[in-house]
């Protein structure tokens, strides 16, 4: 069911971009499960016009290849919010004009009221975020979604870790990613992956860059799946 790219173009071209705007860094990072990273990625780093708009294309880009069928975007609160109006706006201008709508954290009593904002949510809705951690945004956007009378129809996302997830401390067999796809038969799209991200250092010519292939490598050895 996973639509997780092999190592591609535009993965490639992705990684390059995302490296290029310290997006995605190298050296040594605690994880949320406690697991020291040889590289860190994040999103909230896309912070101007035009790297929130290259990053739109390829989301844009990798959407329309996959073939996944949807009506609308939604974009948990925070990052999906800017992710969802910024894809929304790129795929419009690819010949695919879809709605997009978001949650707020806090339900307003006044004005238009309640936690969604945006387009009504309905029809086969797909859900932006940047990367799957712990489910935790999914599940809550699946909920939001479902209680909206719509139908969640699977998850796009910028980089699948493709690392062990973690449950009281405990390693599972599976992915975050893994455990979305099969816990809620969503399909999951990313644009790139852990090994494109090890495919773009092995084939480095900057020998800073290069260098950092083997510690990627012993982790994925050791919290990949």
């Amino acid at each position: 069911m996973s639509n997780t790219p092999s190592t591609n173009a535009l993965a490639q071209e992705f990684v390059a971009f995302a490296v290029q705007s310290q997006v995605l860094r190298f050296g040594e990072f605690k994880t949320k499960a406690g697991r020291l990273s040889p590289y860190f990625f994040n999103a909230g780093l896309f912070d101007d016009g035009a790297k929130l708009g290259r990053l739109a294309q390829f989301y844009a880009q990798r959407l329309v290849a996959s073939g996944l069928q949807f009506d609308m975007l939604f974009g948990p609160a925070y990052k999906g919010i800017t992710l969802a109006a910024a894809v929304s706006i790129e795929l419009a201008r690819l010949g695919h004009n879809k709605p997009f709508a978001y949650n707020r954290k806090e339900a307003k009593d006044h004005g238009e009221g309640g936690t969604l904002v945006g387009a009504p949510v309905k029809g086969r809705v797909l859900i932006i975020d940047d990367v799957i951690s712990a489910g935790t945004s999914v599940r809550e956007s699946i909920d939001l979604i479902a209680a909206a009378g719509a139908t969640p129809c699977g998850v796009t996302i910028a980089l699948d870790r493709q690392e062990k997830a973690t449950l009281n401390g405990q390693d599972c067999e599976e992915s975050a990613v893994q455990q979305v796809e099969q816990r809620y038969q969503l399909p999951v799209v990313s644009i790139a992956a852990l090994v494109d991200l090890m495919h773009y250092l092995n084939t480095q010519s900057d020998p800073a860059l290069a260098a950092f292939y083997p510690a990627v490598l012993a982790y994925r050895q050791r919290y990949g799946v």
